[in-house]
């Protein structure tokens, strides 16, 4: 943070003070030849479109299984559609088979050859986490 690389956004449970988790934001673009042919035709023609970086998001051990994770993408995927800069997608890169899974159950789609480079265009991911509120 103090390198102006990333944000941190941490979850505090308020009886204790414990954080709960936390995750990061930092700016990122894709190359438009990177992405799937379905979202790269609707774009401007610029060699590159802007996304949010979500470099890590973890939850501590004691406060796993109460989808704390999910509320916490949900907040960075509302935090990177608010910026005052425009962002296209929230990119993430999972450090194992069990975070890549966690994305992809939250509607991210890898980005051809840049694997193990996950993406979702910001207004999907809104769409999901709406319709998982209802």
């Amino acid at each position: 943070m103090r390198r102006r690389v990333a944000n941190c956004f941490v979850l505090i449970e308020r009886a204790t003070g414990t954080i709960a988790g936390y995750y990061t934001l930092s700016g990122t673009s894709l190359l438009l030849t990177d992405l799937p042919q379905a979202h790269a035709k609707r774009l401007p023609r610029y060699p590159s479109v802007p996304a949010a970086l979500l470099g890590r998001l973890a939850i501590a051990t004691a406060y796993q299984n109460r989808h704390l994770g999910a509320s916490l993408l949900a907040d960075a995927a509302e935090r990177a559609s608010r910026a005052d800069l425009a962002v296209f997608a929230v990119v993430t890169d999972p450090k194992d088979d069990r975070a890549r899974r966690f994305y992809v159950k939250h509607g991210f789609t890898e980005l051809p050859g840049a694997q193990p480079r996950l993406f979702v265009p910001i207004d999907s991911i809104l769409r999901f986490f709406e319709t998982q509120s209802r």
